[in-house]
């Protein structure tokens, strides 16, 4: 078996230093595939995958498995909104290197985070899967603990998913919080200074909005990370990764159309959006494109027990023309034509 092993490990290395070279080898490119595909499998059928296989055992005579499982999710209820049950062992994977090399992803660091502070980190464009986002703050080859010592990342997500069967578990275990106000109080507010909660802003009526060649995001009438912030003295930084919206040509479907309510009714009664997209290879994996995510400097925020609406809307103004400099200064370095814009709605 150690044998086996170290066979192993010598093709993985092999295949590193390959990739140093400019090279990337057939190995190594399919474990490029196998990492990404792995997450876009789970993204997309995981959870409710997980649900049926457990209602179906139900009724045959593993009924004791599901029994089981579904009086430990009972009881284990409240841990999502808890901190988790957060694992370095997993987000240290070496999928995730393998993953982070398929596009390439590279995070960008433009101001220092003091480990004293707490922040919130707004993520934009939201993109069809968030490749950018997952890889820099959910995983430790993307390099954020590497760039920011001191700080721990923690992205959060659609609160349904920790309902979900088996990947309620993996997104715990990934470091991954729900998205709602009881989860991300308890980190700011029980878990010490030195932590950055990850929001992707936009959320699911931004995903609706993803194709190559947009700079679009949502977030005009979005201010309820600004008040969280205020009400628990966390700093704000706004994050963009260039790239993200290139990944899956999606259909758009205009604005009234009845593909676009029957959309916008799936987002409002299941909380996420069914995107029409389309990939590379199997159609489902993303095209291999570059991914730059620019962590830009920090907006000092007061403590305020109940802050005010003109403050609420004071500090959001300031997050919002500086998430719109951060696009400008660093637009051209990542790919983008000078001519590009960023539109927020």
């Amino acid at each position: 078996m150690s044998t086996v092993r170290g066979d192993l490990n010598r093709t993985v290395d092999a295949a590193d230093k390959m990739q140093e070279n400019g090279e990337k080898s057939k190995w190594k490119l399919f474990l490029e595939d196998i990492s990404v595909l792995h997450l876009v499998l789970a993204f997309l059928f995981m959870g409710l995958s997980g649900l049926i296989l457990m209602v179906y055992l139900m009724f045959t005579s593993l009924w004791l498995i599901p029994i089981l499982y579904f009086t430990w999710l009972i009881l284990d209820w409240d841990t999502p909104q808890k901190g988790g049950r957060r694992s370095e062992f997993v987000r240290r994977w070496c999928v995730w290197k393998h993953f982070k090399d398929y596009f390439p992803v590279k995070l960008v660091k433009t101001g220092e985070l003091n480990p004293s502070r707490n922040y919130i980190m707004g993520c934009h464009p939201h993109g069809i899967m968030s490749m950018g986002a997952v890889s820099c703050f959910s995983t430790e080859p993307g390099g954020f603990a590497q760039a920011f010592p001191g700080i721990r990342s923690s992205l959060a997500m659609l609160a349904g998913v920790f309902r979900m069967p088996f990947v309620r578990e993996y997104s715990m275990l990934a470091g991954l919080l729900p998205v709602n106000k009881q989860s991300l109080e308890y980190i700011l507010r029980q878990s010490g200074v030195g932590n950055a909660v990850v929001i992707i802003i936009g959320g699911a009526e931004e995903s609706l909005l993803s194709a190559p060649g947009v700079n679009t995001v949502v977030m005009k009438q979005r201010k309820g990370f600004v008040r969280l912030a205020l009400e628990n003295g966390a700093d704000l930084v706004p994050v963009y990764s260039f790239g993200e919206n290139e990944l899956f040509p999606q259909v758009l479907l205009s604005e009234g159309s009845i593909g676009r309510k029957l959309q916008a009714l799936f987002k409002q009664v299941m909380g996420f959006a069914p995107c029409l997209f389309t990939g590379g290879r199997c159609l489902i994996l993303p095209y291999r494109r570059p991914i730059t995510t620019v962590v830009g400097s920090p907006i000092s925020v007061p403590h305020v027990r109940n802050p005010p609406e003109p403050q609420v809307e004071h500090y959001h103004n300031l997050y919002m023309e500086s998430l719109s400099k951060l696009f400008h200064t660093h637009k051209t370095s990542c790919g983008l034509a000078e001519t590009h814009e960023l539109r927020i709605i």
